[in-house]
Order: structure tokens, then sequence, then C-alpha cells
């Protein structure tokens, strides 16, 4: 067997066997198949695309690549989520304490932020004393006492795709769904779960931008999940404007507390709701209409904070700042972005609202770059909202104050003011179960 051959297949848009696609992979990470080899599958995979079960078989390769983890030693069901990122996206921390109060298990394992996307151990991280770097045996003991936990991904969980991936990047290969769908369910498949929620946002700031490419990405993950035995559901949700109001990570946390406290923005508070019933679904706690029901439940009655607490505290977290937001370190500089004209905010791009929050120190635009924890944005008008001239649309918060009129400035560009109000955008567009799409 050549990998000449199996790129010549490819490229000519036949259909690769299981043994094929089986030497691909692990030869590549083995060292035998040179970088520029892959890089051309790559590219032909881009054009020429693959079927379920070369999709399937390709996945599950490259799960097996490295570590892949037994949840077997915790009890019950266990339920994972994976977001395909956005601006404001802090779901994770809302939605997980809420699923464990309802008696889910989730034993999560999360991301660090790239680009202008935020990243949930980051955010975890502003909370001081904070581990996201557990043993095994911590990680199990704690989803077994309190119901979930949350970690930062293992550095040898589908070594496959962290070598794919590295090409995807400096090839012009990211945007190929059969290679988005085969990297994020590589390693949710890794992770061990029973049953897998895809939260796959669409619009200016996610990476898919369209609504129909959404919808074929979360097929593709459905079906690869199915195929590999577990119970898979997927919602589409918005990413044209920033989810809450906060962005940046001390900022996001503080949001978390505040929705837990049933007093989060209407946009965040809805879709984690949504997103905890999925999950409470998936583990058989009832309908998805019972399910919706038991979360609100748990955030009026106060079990899904005091879960959130536990959780941290577990994990080393200082809770004092979760029970006195106020304790949070302050960024010492700040200002107002500020309306140029009277009229409703027609656009709102929320990519660019993220780079802003990067500029300002709050993510990181090469791997491994410091976090100021302090910094990010605290959006005070959203899409749709009437705003008078001179009237604040934000703050800017950071510790370099030479980076506020470059973030100012790149958020003025994210905002579009005019004179007619603009037509609502859905929360959430679309649910995706096996051979089902639901369009809301």
């Amino acid at each position: 067997m050549r990998i000449f051959d199996i790129i010549t297949k490819k490229k000519h848009g036949n259909v690769l066997t299981d043994a094929e696609i089986e030497y691909m992979i692990n030869k590549f990470v083995g060292g035998e198949i040179a970088d520029y080899q892959m890089a051309a599958m790559l590219m032909a995979i881009w054009f020429e695309g693959m079927n379920d079960h070369e999709l399937s078989v390709l996945t599950q390769v490259m799960a097996k690549s490295g570590d892949t983890i037994d949840l077997s030693a915790i009890q019950g069901k266990k339920v994972d989520k994976h977001s395909t990122g956005g601006v404001g996206d802090k779901t994770t921390l809302v939605i997980v304490p809420i699923v464990a109060a309802c008696g889910g298990k989730v034993a999560k394992m999360s991301g660090r932020g790239l680009g202008h996307t935020g990243g949930t151990i980051d955010k975890m991280e502003a909370i001081p004393g904070m581990r996201t770097a557990l043993t095994q045996k911590e990680f199990f003991a704690v989803v077994n006492k309190i119901g979930a936990a949350v970690i930062g991904q293992t550095g040898n969980l589908a070594p496959a795709d962290k070598k794919i991936y590295a090409l995807r990047d400096v090839t012009a290969t990211v945007d190929s769904i059969p290679l988005i769908a085969s990297s994020i369910m590589s390693k949710k498949l890794a992770a061990g779960s029973d049953c897998i929620l895809l939260d796959v946002k669409t619009g200016s700031g996610a990476f898919m931008k369209t609504l129909d490419d959404s919808i074929e990405l979360a097929q593709k993950m459905v079906a690869i999940g199915e195929h590999a035995g577990r119970k898979m559901a997927a919602v589409i949700t918005d990413m044209d404007v920033p989810l809450g109001h906060a962005v940046g990570n001390s900022l996001e946390i503080i949001e978390v507390i505040d929705t837990l406290r049933g007093n989060g923005p209407e946009d965040l508070t809805e879709i984690c709701l949504q997103l905890a019933a999925n999950m409470l679904y998936l583990v058989d706690k009832g309908s998805l209409a019972e399910c919706r029901i038991m979360a609100e439940k748990s955030i009026a009655d106060g079990s899904a904070l005091e879960k959130f607490i536990e959780m941290v505290a577990a994990q080393g977290g200082d809770t004092s700042v979760l029970k006195n937001t106020d304790k949070f370190a302050k960024a010492p500089y700040s200002k107002e972005v500020l309306a140029d004209k009277t009229g409703y905010i027609t656009k709102m791009d929320a990519e660019k609202c993220g780079v802003a929050s990067v500029v300002l120190g709050a993510g990181r635009e090469i791997k491994d770059a410091p976090i100021d924890f302090s910094a990010g944005i605290i959006i005070k008008k959203k899409y749709g909202q009437y705003v008078r001239k001179e009237e604040s649309l934000a703050t800017l918060y950071t510790s370099q104050k030479n980076t506020l009129e470059q973030a100012e400035n790149m958020y003025e560009e994210a905002i579009q003011i005019g004179n007619e109000k603009p037509p609502a955008i859905p929360l959430i567009f679309a649910r995706i179960e096996k051979d089902k799409v639901e369009k809301l």
C-alpha cells in the first residue's frame, strides 16, 4: 500500500477502504508519511469530500491514535457537550452545574481559546486557585461526588487530530466540513462519554457562517457519533451577535454567576436552558419539555449555583469570588465606546467584537500567549436595540492602556446603526438527531 495511490484515488473522487484510511492515519502519526503528502490528501478531501462511512472510519482511527478514556468508573450515564466556538460563549459553565443538579453526570474536557473565540479553560482559570489539570483518579472522584468536573484536554488525546490540524491551518483546508467533523468528534469519542450534545454555532462570529453549512456539519457529526455507539443530538445556535453581555474571562465568570442566580441576560439564559434540557434528555431524565422544567427549577431553587460552587471548590478554586464577584481583580483602564449617531443597531459583527477583546488582552493570537483575565468588554447595546448619539454601546477593560484606541476602532467597525429596526434573529435555528432535522 502506498500513500501516493491513496491520494490519487481520493483526488479522482473515489471512496477509500477502511484499510487505506487506517494506513494513512497510522503511518502519518508514526512519521512514515511526510507532511507534504498528507497536505495533498487534505486538499483532495477538501475538493472531493468523504461519505459517511469513510468519515466514521477516519474519525475512529483518529480517536484511537492516542489515549482513550474509559469513564466506566463513573456511576451512571455520562453526557458531554461540545460548542464549535464563539464570542461570549460561556454556556459550558452554566449548563454543566444545571445538568449535575438535575442528576446528570458530566465528565468534561474543554479547550483554551485561540483567535477571536474564548476558551472554557481560560475562563475557569480566571478563578484564583482553580485547577484545570487533574489526575484521572481526581477527575473521576469529583464527578462521582458532585456530578460534574471540567478539566483541560490531556496532551495525548487524538494526536492524529493535532498533527492534521497543524497542516490544515497552513494549507487552507480548515474550512472542510468532513475535516472539521472528524477533528471535533475524534476528541469527543476519545473522551469516553455515552451521550454527546453538539452546539453548532452559525453566523459572523462562528466558523460556520451559513445555516446550511452548520446543519451539514451537525448531521455529519451526529452520524459519526451514532456509528460509534453514542447517543447524539445537535442544536444550531446563533453567533451573529456575541452571547450575553460579557466578553472576557473574569467578566464572563461573573455573568455565569448572575445567570445561575436567575439574573443573566435573556439570550444566554435561554440558550443554556435549551442546551441543558437536551443534555438531560440524552441521559433519559424525561421528555425535552420535562427536562426544560427541571433545568429551570435548578436555577430557581439555587441548586445549580450550589453545584457550580461545589465543583470549583473541589478543583481548588477560591469560592469567595463566586459568592462576592466584586472580589475579582479589576482592570485598571477602561473606555466607553459611544454611538456616532441615533438609530437602531442593524448589524453587530461578532467576530470583530471578539477580535477587539483579544486586542485588549482577553484572548491570545498565538498559542500559549499570556491572558489578562480582567480584560474584556461589557456590551451595553446589542443588535436591534435603539441608541442615541453619544450613548455608550460598550465599555472596554484592559491592563494595557495603549490597546484601548485600537480596540475602540475595532468595536466601532463591528457596529452598524440605521434608521429602521432590523428583523429579529432566532437564538436557535434547528435541532438535529439521527436521520432527523427539525428547523425551529
